[in-house]
C-alpha cells in the first residue's frame, strides 16, 4: 500500500497542490442572494445569449473557465487536464462548453458532489507527478435541470417543502504545483451509501447519511480532532438534509456547533427567495467554494476548511422506476500555510 494512502479511504497529498485561481459565474436569482459580492459575473439573462437552457449552461461554464484562466494569467493550453461534469445526460453541459478548449478532458458525474470529485482527482493528478497544472469545474442550470429531472417549467408543478432549488451557476478552480494557496492536503473518497430513500423531492435526506460516513472516515483516517477545521461544509444538503446530518452527528456525541455548514443554505436567502429547502445542483457548491469560501480562507477567516461535496446518484429513469436514491460524499481538506 502506498504511503500516500492513510486509513481506509483517505490519501495524503505531500506536495500540497495549490489553488492558482478560481472563478464563479451565476444567474440573476443567485446574484440577488446573500453571496452576491463574491461572484465574478452575474448574468441578467438566464439564456446567457443562447436559445436553449442547455446551451446556456455550456456557455456559462465556458465563460467561467475563461475568467479563471485570466485570473491565473494562464492560457488554456498551459492546463494539462480538465476534470468536469454536470447534471445533464452524458455530461453534455460541460462537454459542449469545453469542446473547443483543446485541453485533455475527463468527464465526471457525481451529481452535486462533482466539484469535490473533480478537485480530488485534479489534486491527486498533480501530487502523483502526472501534471503541473490542472483544473476542476462544474455547472448546473435551474431550467435545464427542471426539464431533465422534473417537469418542463411550463407544467407549473408544485414542490414539497423538502425540495431544493437547482442553482444556475458554474465554478472553476485551477490547481498547480506552487503558489500561496489555499492548498489541498488530504482527499477522502466517499463510498456509496443507500438508506432506501425514494423521494426525489427530498434528496437532502438521501445524501445526509453519505456525508456522515465520509466525514467520519476522514477524521478516523487522518487522526485529526473534530475541532481541527474552522468549517466543515457540505454541498448541498439544504435545510432538511443539514438538520438530519446534525442529528446524526449528535447521536454519535459529536457537536460541530456553528462550524457545520452547507452551501445550499448559504447561496440563497431561505426566507426571502422562495427556494424551499435551499440550493442544490453541481453549480451550488462550486460557486460557493470558488467565491465565498476561498475568499474567507485567503483573508484569514477560515484557514482550514473541510469541503464535503454530496451527491444524489439518481437518474430520471431510476426515479421513474421507483428505485432508491444512493448518496455519495467526497471530502477535500483545504488549508492555508
Amino acid at each position: 500500500m502506498s504511503l500516500k494512502h492513510i486509513g481506509e479511504q483517505t490519501v495524503r497529498l505531500d506536495t500540497h497542490p495549490s489553488i492558482a485561481a478560481a472563478s464563479c459565474v451565476v444567474g440573476k436569482k443567485e446574484g440577488e442572494g446573500p453571496l452576491k459580492g463574491y461572484f465574478d459575473f452575474i448574468s441578467e439573462d438566464s439564456y446567457f445569449g443562447e436559445n436553449t437552457w442547455e446551451k446556456a449552461e455550456s456557455t456559462m461554464l465556458k465563460q467561467c473557465f475563461s475568467i479563471a484562466c485570466d485570473k491565473a494569467k494562464l492560457p488554456p493550453s498551459n492546463i494539462q487536464y480538465l476534470f468536469a461534469g454536470d447534471l445533464l445526460n452524458q455530461c453534455t453541459g460541460t462537454t459542449f462548453g469545453l469542446k473547443d478548449s483543446g485541453v485533455p478532458y475527463f468527464g465526471l458525474f457525481g451529481a452535486c458532489s462533482t466539484m469535490a470529485e473533480g478537485l480530488s482527482l485534479a489534486a491527486m493528478m498533480i501530487d502523483g507527478g502526472f501534471a503541473e497544472t490542472t483544473a476542476a469545474m462544474t455547472c448546473s442550470h435551474f431550467c435545464s435541470a427542471e426539464r431533465q429531472f422534473r417537469f418542463p417549467l411550463e407544467y407549473g408543478g408544485q414542490r414539497s417543502p423538502t425540495a431544493q432549488w437547482t442553482v444556475t451557476g458554474a465554478g472553476t478552480v485551477i490547481l498547480n504545483t506552487s503558489g500561496k494557496g489555499p492548498c489541498i492536503t488530504h482527499v477522502t473518497t466517499g463510498k456509496i451509501v443507500d438508506k432506501g430513500i425514494v423521494d426525489p423531492m427530498n434528496m437532502g435526506a438521501a445524501m445526509a447519511p453519505s456525508a456522515l460516513d465520509t466525514i467520519q472516515a476522514h477524521f478516523q483516517d487522518t487522526g485529526r480532532d473534530y475541532d481541527y477545521y474552522d468549517i466543515v461544509i457540505t454541498g448541498d444538503l439544504g435545510k432538511t438534509g443539514h438538520a438530519i446530518l446534525r442529528d446524526l452527528f449528535l447521536s454519535e456525541s459529536v457537536d460541530f456547533g456553528h462550524k457545520l455548514m452547507d452551501c445550499g443554505l448559504l447561496i440563497f436567502s431561505l426566507e426571502g427567495q422562495d427556494v424551499y429547502s435551499g440550493g442544490s445542483g453541481c453549480g451550488c457548491s462550486a460557486a460557493v467554494l470558488s467565491g465565498h469560501l476561498l475568499a474567507g480562507m485567503t483573508d484569514g477567516r477560515w484557514p482550514k476548511i473541510l469541503f464535503c461535496g454530496t451527491g444524489a446518484l439518481m437518474s430520471p429513469t431510476s426515479a421513474m422506476q421507483g428505485d432508491s436514491i444512493p448518496g455519495i460524499c467526497h471530502a477535500v481538506a483545504l488549508e492555508m500555510f
